[in-house]
This record gives C-alpha cells, sequence and structure tokens, in this order.
C-alpha cells in the first residue's frame, strides 16, 4: 500500500516560502495499491491529481464538510469528465442529505457551476460507524469527536493498515484523555495500524485556549498513538499560521517526546509518500 500526501494544511490554504517546505495544500491524501486508489479528503491537494486510476471509476472519502476539506472539489477534473464514474462517501446526517450539503458549496454565489450540473456520474454513498469495501481495500468509518458529523478511516489492504482521522479532538473533557480505551474516541480504528494520520494543529499552550475547536495538540497526538498502539504516527493539519522554521523547532521536542513514549512520530510533509507492506 502506497500513501502519498497531497495537502497536509488546516483551515485554509498558504502560499508563500514559509510554508514551502511543510506544504501549504489543504486537507488531501491519495491511498493506492495494486491499481486500486482511494482519495481521501478534497482539500486544495486535490487539484494536482487526474484519473490515475485503472479504471474510469474514482472513489473520493470525505471525513467531514468543513470548507478544507472540500474546497478542492469544483476543481477536480474528472467531475468535468462524461466518462468518469465519481463516488463520493462522506458523513450522513440527521437534517439534510450529503448531496444537498455538498450544493450548498457547489452552486452561486459560492461557485459558478451548481452541482446538478456536473458532467461526470456521480454516485453519493452516506456512511456513519460502517465496514465497507472499495476493489481491495476493507475500510471502517467512525464518528470522531469534532463539530458536526466527522469520520475517521481505517482501510486495510493486503498486508497493512492506514489509519486517516485529520481533525480529531481525543482528549476533550475534564481530565484530557480517558484511560479506558473502549471509551477514547477513534481508539477502535487506529488500534496497531501500521501508519497515523493524525491532528496536531496546536501547541500544548495553544491548545489550552482552544478546547472544544475540534483538534489536538501535538502531545495529545503522541498520546493517542501510544495509546492505540500504533506503529508509525504522521502529525498533520498544521495550522495556517504555523511556518516552516516554527514546525523545524517543535520537531526536536517532538522527537524528545515521542522517544518517551516509544512511538515513531514525525510532522506530515506535502508530497512525501509512504510505502507500507
Amino acid at each position: 500500500m502506497k500513501v502519498n500526501l497531497l495537502g497536509v494544511r488546516g483551515s485554509v490554504p498558504t502560499t508563500g516560502p514559509e510554508t514551502r517546505g511543510y506544504g501549504g495544500q489543504t486537507s488531501c491524501i491519495l491511498v493506492s495499491e495494486d491499481g486500486s486508489q482511494l482519495i481521501l479528503d478534497a482539500g486544495t491537494g486535490i487539484q494536482t491529481l487526474g484519473t490515475r486510476s485503472k479504471t474510469n471509476r474514482i472513489d473520493i472519502l470525505l471525513t467531514h464538510l468543513h470548507l478544507d476539506h472540500i474546497q478542492g472539489l469544483g476543481f477536480f477534473k474528472p467531475l468535468f469528465d462524461s466518462d468518469a464514474e465519481v463516488h463520493i462517501w462522506g458523513p450522513s446526517s440527521n437534517t439534510n442529505s450529503l448531496r444537498s450539503r455538498l450544493g450548498r458549496y457547489l452552486s452561486p454565489p459560492l461557485f459558478p457551476v451548481n452541482l446538478q450540473e456536473i458532467p461526470c456520474r456521480l454516485e453519493m454513498h452516506e456512511i456513519g460507524n460502517t465496514d465497507f469495501e472499495i476493489d481491495s481495500f476493507k475500510v471502517k468509518s467512525t464518528y470522531v469527536i469534532h463539530p458536526g458529523p466527522t469520520l475517521g478511516f481505517r482501510i486495510t489492504g493486503k498486508n497493512s493498515v492506514f489509519t486517516y482521522i485529520p481533525d480529531h479532538e481525543p482528549a476533550l473533557g475534564m481530565h484530557g484523555m480517558i484511560k479506558d480505551n473502549a471509551w477514547i474516541s477513534g481508539f477502535e480504528i487506529a488500534h496497531q495500524a501500521d501508519l497515523l494520520y493524525h491532528d496536531g494543529q496546536y501547541t500544548e499552550t495553544e491548545y489550552d485556549t482552544r478546547k472544544g475547536w475540534g483538534h489536538s495538540s501535538i502531545k495529545d497526538a503522541l498520546l493517542f498513538a501510544h495509546t492505540t498502539s500504533t506503529s508509525h504516527i504522521l502529525i498533520g493539519h498544521h495550522d495556517p499560521n504555523r511556518s516552516d522554521g516554527q514546525l523545524d523547532d517543535f520537531s526536536i521536542d517532538l522527537l524528545k517526546n515521542a522517544k518517551q513514549l516509544n512511538v515513531n512520530a514525525e510532522f506530515a510533509v506535502e508530497k512525501n509518500e509512504y510505502t507500507l507492506r
């Protein structure tokens, strides 16, 4: 299984020399194995993708519908290809359908083209705590702690497991992360994963004034990886105001704290590729 990081920035895309190293595109990851592909989230990183799959079918798995996870959809070329078959999987809601919620963005005045005018063969799949298969992949989706219906994904290939939880606050509560694994948000889909991509937008000090916003501190991301016995964690959803220099400085403490927890950890870098065996 190969995991390509196409966008690792949180909230809004950033440009400029101060963020070039870690990347400024918002959330998007490509997972591939033996010609099968999954696109995780549709932030601005998705615009670099074409139809790379072995067929005309494309599957996009959305964790949630905050703008930084869907703002690249309108610029994804296969949506405007009448020969393409695009399947969008996203969290169900008690109020509106997935199609109607995405249509709020893909319609004037926010976007010049209405969703119903897009020429590809478009299928919507509403999911929650769900197990399903796409080609050779087994996928498990689970609701996690973040404002609005939000999913994390566990993707199992032939020999490896990748878990994707880009927006997540597992330590929300009176006393931080609870001790009972059965009640930790996201535990089941992250447990013993070969590679985990996880939210780590804040420093510990920043998190103290942003509890309930739906994101993790770097320290809590490491604790989550340790608790779930994850082999390797990539910490992403970098704050849009975070420069490369700041992330380089934070890497010193990251490696020190990860060593104490016996966790293999690093900050996510746009365009990096990982091969899981």
